[in-house]
């Protein structure tokens, strides 16, 4: 079972190769990974050649992805100075367990993003990006905490990655064994794979008397029940 493709790639770069049937294209189809998925991984070379991939926390805002850091990470000054990024999500939803070793595999949902990041300079488009982030994390918790202070703002950077060049790639559905393994005696199926959150724990120095909010007790992930 899979995706199927309405679109055309937006460039050769981000054409599936492979699985091509498991592929889309698909804003739609791409929002939705990047929404659902907390830690996405943003990968860079730098300027000898070297890769660094770092995982880092995301927001998608309309047609672009906002990332921050310190100012003095390595993988923001690369990316401030021009550096093509690939960033990429992906979402487990189960182990596929076939008849034979060779066909297990995992149900996922994953998206890549290629492209040139663009420094956040306005203030107010900062803000935005900083809250898009926290709300990414906790719907509605910008609102509980501490703005950020001057310093702060000064000390962190926020770039903008243009959903431009990206593609989907989903699996779904049972293992695919080769025929004449049906009938083998051995277990096959699909352990699903589901990211819950738990109890609510309270920090040692909590103030004495503040309760959980909502928005931690309650808390959950766009896409999930």
């Amino acid at each position: 079972m899979s995706t199927s493709s309405a679109t055309e790639p937006a460039s050769d770069r981000v054409r599936l190769r492979r699985k091509r049937e498991r592929g889309s294209h698909e804003r739609a189809a791409i929002d939705a990974i990047l929404d659902e998925a907390l830690i996405a991984h943003l990968g860079i070379a730098d300027e000898h050649g070297q890769p660094f991939v770092t995982p880092t926390l995301h927001a998608r805002c309309g047609d672009v992805v906002y990332l921050h850091g310190s100012t003095a990470s390595r993988a923001l000054r690369a990316l401030r100075a021009g550096a093509p990024a690939c960033l990429t999500v992906s979402l487990l939803d189960g182990l596929v367990l076939a008849r034979a070793a060779m066909h297990h595999s995992a149900n996922y949902r994953s998206a890549m993003l290629l492209g040139e990041a663009v420094a956040v300079q306005s203030p107010a488009e900062k803000l935005t990006a900083l809250e898009a982030i926290v709300e990414h994390i906790v719907p509605g918790r910008w609102s509980e905490a501490r703005a950020p202070s001057e310093s702060e703002l000064k000390a962190t950077s926020v770039l903008a990655l243009p959903i431009d060049e990206a593609s989907a790639k989903v699996r779904t559905g049972p293992p695919m064994d080769d025929e004449e393994d049906y009938g083998l005696a051995v277990w096959a199926g699909v352990i699903p794979i589901v990211s819950e959150a738990r109890e609510p724990l309270p920090d040692p120095r909590l103030a004495a008397g503040v309760p959980a909010p909502p928005t931690a007790t309650g808390y959950g992930r766009p896409g999930r029940p």
